[in-house]
């Protein structure tokens, strides 16, 4: 017989399969602070009946009783199992980089997605068929040296924010930002350490209207 997982383990089971760290999770359920979770992690505190009804109000797939008392199965029905990512009802080059003062719409659950921090809409036209404008796009923080040319990126710098093609130039210090209308726009150069964040596109939802 499996031995039961302790109140820590079982938040932190949630914690991962949402994806999150702990203290962007304390937030996404509506606590101030992720110490409230540090407390049950260091044995001080159990998990009360309003930490557990707030993960439940964002992860309905979570079953309240095991998360309770361990008892039963982490999910509540198996048909629902899969992320929640956070949706931000605003156009990625504009509000993205205001991240910490937006709010949520809701949560999309796409299984398929994979690892994803949010899903922010793109209305833009620089990316022609490719992106097209009213697409959903999903994002992942990843670190500048984690780009690879070819692939689309949402960039963070001290001057532009926008979502493009990355490709290196020749030097390594800059890069390339393609758009996918190549006829309408031009090419930008940026230098690399003008970056301040970086968010891969790992998946479209692409609305037709």
């Amino acid at each position: 017989m499996r031995e039961k997982q302790n109140n820590w383990q079982r938040i932190e089971a949630v914690i991962k399969w949402a994806n999150m760290s702990t203290n962007y999770f304390a937030r996404h359920i509506g606590l101030a602070r992720g110490e409230n979770l540090y407390q049950i992690k260091r044995g001080n505190n159990g998990i009360s009946r309003d930490v557990a009804q707030r993960i439940v109000a964002k992860f309905p797939q979570i079953d309240k009783l095991w998360l309770l008392t361990g008892d039963g199965q982490m999910f509540a029905e198996q048909q629902l199992r899969g992320a929640q990512i956070p949706f931000y009802n605003v156009d990625v080059e504009l509000g993205i980089a205001n991240l910490q003062h937006l709010e949520p719409e809701s949560d999309l659950v796409v299984p398929q997605m994979g690892a994803c921090d949010l899903a922010m809409i793109y209305s833009g036209r620089a990316m022609g068929q490719a992106i097209p404008a009213g697409t959903v796009v999903f994002l992942k923080n990843v670190e500048r040296d984690e780009i690879i040319p070819g692939e689309e990126y949402v960039i963070i710098s001290r001057k532009i924010v926008t979502l493009r093609i990355v490709r290196t130039a020749e030097s390594g210090k800059r890069l390339r930002l393609v758009a996918g209308d190549k006829e309408n726009y031009d090419d930008i150069m940026l230098n690399v350490n003008d970056i301040m964040a970086v968010y891969k596109v790992k998946g479209k939802l692409i609305i037709n209207t």
